[in-house]
């Protein structure tokens, strides 16, 4: 039982709450201990909210689960956790989280509350909802980056990243629809009724319209942002950002994959790397130039 329940929290998408790390970095204070640590007991806290997310979700698509080829062997749909032990144990995770993001700085538990309140209202609502869908997504991503902001008081966060994160998780959640239209092909309606709202064409446009400008908005922030260094080095990570992109579209459009951003990151080397390399030299840019 606590595997399964372990498997239901979801620990592969705990990547995603790097976002609360993104400030700690980019106002340089990686190199500072009281906010480092601060930063990183943020990052856990985010991993139980995110977490108790998860198990609400997956007990509200209990049903629909069942009916998704990859998602039917999740614990809950395919009966290896009972329900109830799901809603206790995202209760509990809530009910330790929150206290616990206050005494860590009462504005990022607003954050955090206000994360926890948009993904609840995404699982019984917005999911459903043509468009503001992947919008929701979007916003989960700003609100981690807003609640890394909070808890290291940045003050030099160029607003630039805001943008750039937000584009970057469209991207993602955009590429994501695409990848379950594709693999459930004529289920899918059947699976979510929302996929009837959405077509091949209509998301290839928006995955090409939101790539240009993620990059550009990439590009605007490297030599415009004030907290740079003044000789514009950072625009030497702008290969990898093309890279990545383009690497994951070809993931996306030739491999047929998507479903996973975390699985995708983490098992294909090339963008992996890709990742590495990009996050080495911006730390180096922004801590050593």
């Amino acid at each position: 039982m606590l595997i399964a329940l372990l498997k239901t929290m979801r620990p592969k998408q705990w990547t995603k709450n790097v976002f609360v790390l993104a400030a700690l970095v980019f106002d340089a204070k990686l190199l500072v201990p009281h906010f480092l640590v601060k930063a990183l007991s943020a990052f856990v806290l985010f991993c139980a909210i995110s977490s108790a997310v998860y198990l609400i979700n997956d007990l509200a698509d209990i049903e629909k689960d069942r009916e998704h080829p990859a998602k039917r062997n999740r614990p809950l749909a395919s009966g290896q956790l009972a329900p109830s032990v799901a809603l206790i144990a995202a209760v509990l995770l809530v009910a330790i989280a929150m206290p616990l993001s206050y005494l860590l700085d009462p504005t990022f538990a607003i954050v955090a509350g206000s994360y926890l309140a948009m993904m609840m209202l995404y699982s019984f609502w917005l999911k459903n909802v043509v468009i503001v869908d992947v919008l929701a997504v979007a916003v989960g991503f700003v609100l981690r980056v807003a609640a890394g902001v909070a808890v290291v008081s940045a003050a030099r966060f160029s607003p630039w990243l805001y943008l750039c994160m937000v584009l970057l998780a469209l991207f993602i959640a955009i590429s994501k629809r695409r990848h379950e239209l594709v693999l459930l092909e004529a289920n899918a309606n059947a699976h979510r009724s929302i996929f009837s709202e959405y077509n091949l064409p209509l998301l290839d446009e928006m995955i090409r319209m939101v790539t240009a400008c993620t990059a550009i908005a990439y590009f605007l922030y490297t030599f415009s942002a004030p907290n740079l260094p003044e000789n514009h080095a950072m625009m030497l990570t702008i290969p990898f950002v093309l890279y990545g992109l383009f690497r994951y579209m070809y993931l996306i459009h030739t491999k047929g994959k998507g479903g996973a951003p975390e699985d995708l990151v983490l098992n294909d080397k090339p963008l992996l790397l890709t990742v590495v390399l990009w996050g080495l030299t911006a730390i180096v840019i922004l801590y050593f130039f």
